[in-house]
């Protein structure tokens, strides 16, 4: 019997060792995105560099939902995960933000660059200490890292679009990256998604609305996306305004 039990947590502790193929295909998917955005980023490639962020946030929110739908969790895979995030959503965009508009701004340019680095850092610790204990999983506290990311990427790529030159827009650029810095490790609530399951059945007008919604990121990407990363980085604010408006009258 005591044979049986060694081996039984043998057993459990391999399968906590384990390294599963599928998610982390993923999440390296989503670390190279990464580190092609900051190379196209030191070769002046901005428009290649904002891209190559989305797709790093399209593969990082996919490895996740592969390993729970595939029963491949492990604790490799989380902390591989949050290596990979801190290059693709807190490195990359704040070497891209620099290069792009902050370099000719002497100290204070590095310096709001380095505080979105800080925020994506101190937001993705918290988040890993945190994540047992988080009781209403509906919510994200402080805003995600890929959002702040895509929020970076979604501004220099307008720019770009627009033929703006990052020196013509220094301080709105140093307003972005502090703005998703300091957003990041706020006590801020962000609507999360997790409630959503992909394996259930929905009613024909969701679809609907997918495929509306795909066209109209087609129509024209780099105003959309960073029309839409706008709004929910400032739902955090909205969100506390509607909570202090709402408990007003009931005191």
């Amino acid at each position: 019997m005591l044979e049986f039990n060694h081996r039984k947590t043998d057993t459990m502790r391999m399968r906590d060792r384990g390294i599963y193929l599928l998610p982390n295909l993923f999440t390296t998917g989503a670390l190279f995105a990464g580190f092609y955005a900051v190379v196209q980023a030191m070769n002046g490639r901005f428009e290649h560099a904002a891209v190559a962020i989305f797709i790093a946030m399209v593969l990082d929110g996919l490895d996740g939902r592969v390993a729970r739908m595939t029963h491949t969790q492990s604790a490799f895979g989380a902390e591989y995960d949050s290596l990979a995030d801190m290059v693709s959503f807190g490195v990359a965009p704040a070497l891209i933000i620099y290069e792009f508009a902050l370099h000719d701004m002497g100290k204070f340019g590095w310096i709001a660059a380095f505080v979105y680095c800080a925020g994506a850092a101190l937001r993705l610790a918290r988040f890993n200490t945190q994540i047992e204990t988080v009781t209403d999983k509906r919510f994200f506290q402080g805003l995600p890292s890929p959002s702040a990311a895509a929020l970076i990427a979604g501004f220099v790529w307008v720019m770009v679009e627009y033929g703006v030159s990052g020196r013509e827009v220094p301080e709105i650029a140093a307003v972005v990256a502090l703005f998703g810095g300091l957003t990041m490790v706020s006590n801020l609530r962000y609507y999360s998604g997790k409630e959503i399951n992909l394996r259930k059945s929905v009613p024909f007008f969701v679809i609907l609305l997918v495929v509306l919604a795909f066209i109209l990121v087609s129509t024209s990407p780099p105003e959309v996306l960073f029309g839409v990363f706008v709004l929910y980085g400032l739902s955090g604010y909205v969100d506390v305004l509607m909570r202090r408006f709402h408990r007003k009258p009931a005191a």
